[in-house]
């Protein structure tokens, strides 16, 4: 007699409920997540956060720097667009860039055309506010001495510098003072020509809230940034570059990422095809032997019996008993052997060190008492399920 596999053809796809059943946890807890990242962004709106920003008041931030010059009688102007420091810059001036990586050749050659003193912080092209220097290494971010006439740098003494180093020309025509450097190589470099100053600070770390009263850091941000009765905090924004210079996301990427890309596309396309494969139709298959639970309980105890491992035959016999007794006690699955002492004594007239011999007792001796202890379980079991 042939049976029609056809005919039981079941599938194993899961339904609408299934899914949302499944899926409403993880879903809870993002929605809770949002919520709750929500609230903290509007409770911490207020307080203004950003690297180098002298409103900031984060650890990164510089408003220390601007609030100390402020006091000092210099006048602090942050400024986010090239327009604006085009209107109000002028000679006799200090501007601050920060970030000059965002700045395209014509920002560039706006500040440089300023004729205001410049600091630049952390700059890999330096050329272009000061043609004939050059980016010479990073090197290790450390307290170091000035070594060197300048004065700003001889008032401050040891300072928190490093990062980027730099090198000017000899012929560049300029009145060139490097300083804290560090085998041979300038993290601090300052060029005098034509009436005006530029300089380069290779490390932000003085500029900012958490280490600006560390060491010389101090006199250091305030001696380069308050020469000058005005300083123009310069702070270029992504939104700021001109028009014909802006660049998509796509043309950001180097063309070798594409290529990986496609590559892995194609690999786990290949990889999907390969373990999605079907043979047939899913149908239910019949297990070749059949295996009753007492004949597998009886063959386990022959087991423990031939290696005389009364200790492990005890251990699963009140671990049964446990998975058995503690949800009927209202306990948690983990709940601490105290704990289910003291429930099993309430339910039933037996003693605490009763229970606790039994449920969580030494190691039977011999068979005999294996065979007692599995009695008391079992007794112990109905006890606590009499009504």
């Amino acid at each position: 007699m042939s049976t029609d596999m056809t005919s039981a053809r079941s599938s194993l796809d899961p339904t609408a409920r299934q899914v949302w059943r499944a899926g409403r946890g993880p879903v809870l807890v993002v929605v809770v997540v949002l919520l709750a990242g929500l609230a903290l962004a509007v409770a911490g709106g207020s307080a203004r956060s950003g690297f180098l920003d002298p409103r900031a008041v984060d650890p990164s931030g510089s408003r220390a720097v601007a609030e100390v010059l402020r006091d000092q009688g210099v006048e602090v102007v942050p400024i986010t667009t090239t327009a604006g420091l085009r209107e109000v810059a002028r000679a006799g001036d200090t501007v601050l860039v920060v970030f000059p990586e965002r700045l395209v050749g014509e920002q560039a050659t706006a500040v440089r055309d300023t004729g205001a003193d410049l600091v630049v912080v952390g700059s890999f092209q330096p050329e272009q506010f000061a043609p004939g220097v050059e980016v010479r290494g990073d090197t290790a971010l450390e307290a170091r001495q000035p070594a060197c006439r300048q004065p700003v740098a001889e008032r401050a003494g040891t300072a928190d510098t490093g990062g980027i180093s730099y090198e000017a020309r000899p012929d560049s025509g300029a009145q060139i003072e490097g300083c804290y450097a560090r085998d041979g190589r300038a993290s601090v470099l300052s060029l005098k020509a034509g009436g005006r100053t530029i300089t380069f600070l290779g490390n932000p770390q003085p500029v900012t809230n958490d280490r600006f009263d560390d060491l010389g850091n101090a006199a250091l941000a305030l001696g380069l940034l308050g020469q000058d009765d005005r300083l123009l905090w310069y702070l270029p924004s992504l939104g700021d570059v001109p028009e014909g210079e802006t660049r998509s996301f796509y043309g950001l990427v180097p063309d070798g990422v594409w290529w990986g890309l496609g590559q892995a596309t194609i690999a786990v396309l290949l990889l999907m095809l390969w373990r999605a494969r079907r043979l047939g139709p899913v149908v239910p298959e019949p297990l070749p032997v059949v295996v009753r639970a007492a004949e597998t309980v009886e063959g386990r105890a022959r087991l423990y019996r031939r290696a005389g491992a009364r200790d492990k035959a005890a251990d699963a016999l009140r671990a049964g008993a446990l998975r058995r007794l503690v949800p009927l006690l209202g306990l948690p699955r983990r709940a601490e052997p105290p704990a289910v002492v003291d429930a099993v004594t309430g339910r039933t007239r037996r003693t605490g060190p009763e229970v606790a011999a039994v449920l969580y007792g030494a190691a039977p001796a011999d068979d005999a008492a294996l065979v007692r202890l599995a009695s008391d379980l079992d007794a112990l079991d109905r006890e606590i399920r009499r009504p």
